[in-house]
């Protein structure tokens, strides 16, 4: 070959590089070997993350949950019809993300972050990836401020702090989604964002709370994610880690969230089916060997950040629902071991007609005594060892015949405590006038009290708390103390209200 013919073709191989594109992305393509329902095992993809989005040959992308050797199983997030075997496949190199914004607050979403109530699309600048760790220690804050829930069972006796995950467990029918619900509602005006997560809900239950949420002024903070009950499971596997992502937008904002998984007994039955399909060995109950990963990873987001990182929080109420009251079962246990207490709601209760009906003998909060108020800890302190004496008593005064004047006084009044923490649905009491009431009750003041003029009673105290006492009302919300001033106006209120209720 001759020398003007080498430098003809050097000075072709130097064009060409010069017109190469060296920004373009190299991304392996792989096949599909199955299709069952809504999971697509491929091969050829070694490089696959998990949480990956891969890619299709109409454009349609995909997300990556199952990593082997030799496949990798892939979910199918819409309609899988015109998947066939052997189809080409292609890795993309992004994990599935959502759209993140401030224009979430107030709307009703899928479980992949689109709007589904019918109003404006919702346009979002940030993106955020629903896999994510969770917040290490040295960036987190120990518990110190109260999550009010309005309830006057769980605020008196089990109370919650914000970033504390706190389960709500007991069979279908005792109540459950009515705590979530009324939680959700005592945060108006608490500078708190809601984010309420349903997972394989009927649409009719759905609505019904989006409903009550619109009347009460409630969804002006509030975003709903509704994985309804005709999704697909692999919706209803990533509908709670979307909800965690919206509320993790908020908490980088320096905001306190508060977040509702209702529930993830069936979050988890949706990944026990689409682990199955991914030919993953069963273990106890059928579920796959991560099934605890599946939920630690998801509560441990939950937290609150320190001062260096702008003490934005998210506080998580998980919600359990049991099989026959059976809490030693797989994924009751499982969670158990993950949450700082736990809210047992009791079936015997509900049927009886206390609502709601917590089991104070057995509900427990790790946290959320160091967060509870100064004057809720003066009031209360003594109301869990009041009503375990009542029961104590009550259960042996159905075997004896005579019972001495004192434990007469005592079974009198567990029966007037148990009366007051009953409470009807959707109806949060704020924290200052339950601490009225419950001094009454834990003080003596209403032994002399009918049973049924204990509602009448109450109804009137709040009235003067909102009228005539107001000062008493700002004085306790200012100082949060039982001092010797508030004492002596709250005694005065309960004695004026006993007057006109006999």
């Amino acid at each position: 070959m001759s020398k003007v013919n080498i430098q003809d073709i050097l000075a072709k191989i130097e064009q060409q590089i010069e017109k190469a594109d060296l920004n373009q992305k190299l991304s392996k393509q792989g096949e599909i070997l199955e299709i069952k329902d809504w999971v697509a095992l491929a091969t050829g993809l070694e490089d696959a993350m998990f949480s990956e989005i891969v890619e299709f040959e109409n454009w349609a992308k995909w997300l990556v949950l199952d990593l082997l050797q030799d496949q990798v199983g892939i979910l199918i997030l819409g309609k899988g019809e015109w998947l066939r075997q052997g189809q080409l496949v292609k890795s993309t190199g992004e994990v599935f993300s959502i759209n993140v914004s401030e224009h979430f607050v107030g709307r009703v979403i899928d479980a992949l972050g689109n709007p589904i109530d019918g109003k404006w699309v919702i346009k979002a600048k940030e993106i955020a990836p629903i896999e994510k760790v969770a917040p290490g220690v040295i960036t987190r804050k120990s518990v110190n401020v109260p999550l009010e829930t309005g309830i006057k069972a769980i605020d008196t006796m089990v109370p919650i702090g914000r970033w504390q995950r706190e389960l709500v467990i007991w069979d279908r029918q005792t109540g459950k989604t009515t705590v979530a619900i009324d939680t959700i509602l005592n945060q108006k005006g608490n500078d708190v964002i809601c984010v309420y997560v349903a997972i394989w809900q009927k649409e009719s239950k759905i609505r019904r709370i989006v409903e009550l949420l619109q009347e009460r002024w409630a969804m002006e903070y509030t975003i709903v994610v509704a994985s309804t009950a005709n999704n697909p499971a692999i919706l209803q596997y990533i509908a709670p880690y979307v909800g965690c992502t919206l509320a993790e937008h908020f908490m980088s904002k320096s905001k306190d969230t508060l977040i509702i998984y209702d529930d993830l007994s069936k979050h988890a039955v949706a990944y026990r089916e689409l682990s199955l399909l991914l030919k993953r060995p069963p273990g106890r109950e059928a579920f796959p060997w991560d099934v605890f990963y599946l939920h630690s990873r998801l509560l441990e987001r939950a937290a609150r950040l320190n001062e260096d990182f702008g003490w934005g929080s998210i506080t998580a109420l998980p919600i359990i629902e049991t099989m026959d009251s059976d809490v030693s079962a797989y994924i009751p246990t499982n969670v158990i071991s993950i949450t700082d207490g736990q809210i047992f709601l009791e079936t015997e209760l509900f049927n009886s007609g206390i609502k709601p009906a917590i089991n104070v003998g057995l509900s427990v909060s790790r946290v959320g005594w160091s967060a509870q108020t100064k004057i809720m800890k003066k009031v209360a302190g003594k109301l869990r060892l009041e009503l375990a004496t009542f029961r104590e008593l009550a259960s042996f005064a159905q075997f004896a015949s005579d019972l001495d004047a004192s434990t007469q006084k005592k079974i009198e009044k567990g029966k007037r405590l148990v009366e007051i923490l009953k409470q009807p649905n959707n109806s949060p009491i704020p924290f200052y006038k339950q601490v009225v009431l419950i001094y009454a009750g834990i003080n003596w003041f209403l032994d002399t009290l009918a049973l049924d003029k204990i509602a009448a009673f109450e109804k009137n105290l709040y009235s003067k708390m909102d009228s005539s006492f107001k000062s008493l009302t700002d004085e306790i919300i200012e100082k949060r103390d039982l001092t010797p001033e508030i004492e002596k106006q709250i005694k005065t209120i309960i004695e004026e209200t006993l007057v006109e209720v006999k």
